[in-house]
């Protein structure tokens, strides 16, 4: 454990350096100090890990659930759900089109349209704050996709289930999807409905009361979940959903960021443990396929969105390259896909296609100014300021579209990435 823990800060503070971030650095940590690996094996056995693994899943989406609230696509409108919708057609067909094509299987394919479909909320996050773009007019779009990817994650990861539980027959498969929808709507009013209730229960001015209080109500629902047929990760995304909205709440996203952490680092390694290297090669050409179509489907979503919100060519490139990294929700998908005894091809395409995109977002996002000067709109030659990926000064923001409150914006971006 405690080699596992170093050799991930290890490699993650080297990569801190050249602006890399944390989670294929975790991976890459399980990798070369796993089973499959020539010299220095840390665990022999992933499911050595396995327990220590599924909480810092646990809390990965317990955190997400936290951020999230309902009112924020109710505050965005007409726009934020198009974008949204429009981000979700693109990249989650584009997914399942490509797991077809891959001939590997229709619950393949089905697992492979969310790997493909959907961004990674904590790189998402970790981009807006280190580029200085959260005060950005198009931080509140990328924010309304992110919140629009998280509404469609919980229905997704609820219909998925019972076709990776192996139903036997249709009408099995109607009863296991009914269940599980049936107890995610009990949770979803719960969250919409029950927040006083709940804060009364929760509250405390202790910390070590409150710390205890939420992790056990996350992972008993995570555990109560698997009973209805639902991932035990959405419903930690609902307690979290639940006790974000309670008096509790900024003191327990608080708490819960060192816990999330630590269990997060060892949940991405612990994948990384289960990865076969030599693997990868016979995965090159379709992880080198769906990085193109997840950059072309990306580019395309940028643009939709920045015309939808009325931005210029600049902020559709921010908007294309922040969403464009896949990280913690493709690596659950993996496990998902193993314990159900999917293609084995699966967890090295999986994991070599996170590795990429979670390497390659970063770093396009710091350069989004690039990929401005060849959009509808651009300026050949021309560099955005500092937030924009370019050179300039820190303090020069990208201007506002015509039609936008810059004011209001920023207000309505900063409180809804605070944490």
């Amino acid at each position: 454990m405690g080699g596992a823990f170093l050799a991930a800060a290890v490699l993650a503070r080297l990569g801190s350096r050249i602006g890399l971030p944390t989670i294929p650095l975790f991976t890459l940590a399980g990798i070369l100090l796993g089973p499959h690996t020539p010299g220095i094996v840390l665990v022999k056995d992933p499911h050595e890990l396995e327990m220590l693994s599924a909480l810092g899943l646990v809390l990965l989406l317990f955190y997400l659930g936290l951020e999230f609230h309902l009112d924020d696509l109710k505050e965005g409108g007409r726009k934020m759900a198009l974008a949204g919708g429009v981000y979700l057609l693109l990249n989650v067909g584009a997914g399942l089109g490509f797991g077809f094509a891959m001939g590997w299987g229709t619950s393949e394919a089905l697992v492979l349209a969310g790997v493909l479909g959907i961004s990674s909320s904590a790189i998402v996050t970790k981009v807006l704050v280190d580029m200085g773009r959260i005060g950005n007019p198009e931080t509140k779009p990328i924010l309304g996709i992110i919140v629009v990817e998280d509404i469609f994650l919980a229905l997704y990861l609820a219909a998925l289930q019972p076709i990776l539980s192996g139903a036997d027959s249709a009408q099995a498969a109607l009863v296991d999807g009914g269940k599980a929808f049936g107890f995610l709507l009990l949770l979803a009013l719960a969250a919409r409905f029950g927040t006083k209730v709940i804060s009364r229960f929760i509250n405390t001015k202790d910390d070590e009361l409150l710390v205890i209080s939420f992790l056990g109500a996350a992972v008993l629902i995570a555990g109560v979940s698997e009973w209805f047929g639902v991932a035990d990760a959405i419903g930690a995304f609902m307690v979290g959903l639940m006790l974000g909205a309670t008096t509790s709440g900024d003191r327990i996203r608080e708490l819960v960021h060192p816990l999330r952490d630590a269990f997060g680092a060892i949940f991405f390694f612990s994948f990384g443990l289960s990865i076969n290297p030599g693997d990868l090669p016979s995965v090159f050409w379709p992880v080198l396929i769906a990085v193109i179509l997840t950059v072309v489907m990306n580019v395309g979503a940028g643009v939709a969105a920045a015309k939808i919100f009325g931005f210029g060519a600049q902020p559709a490139a921010n908007i294309s390259t922040t969403l464009l990294a896949r990280g913690e929700f493709a690596l659950i998908l993996a496990t998902m896909a193993a314990g159900a005894g999917l293609d084995s091809r699966l967890a090295p395409f999986i994991a070599g296609y996170v590795l990429v995109l979670a390497v390659l977002g970063p770093l396009a996002a710091g350069r989004s100014h690039w990929l401005a000067r060849i959009l509808p709109g651009g300026r050949a030659g021309g560099g955005g300021g500092a937030k924009d990926g370019g050179t300039g000064p820190p303090g020069d923001a990208p201007p506002a579209a015509e039609g936008t409150d810059t004011t209001d914006t920023q207000k309505s971006a900063e409180a809804s990435v605070t944490s």
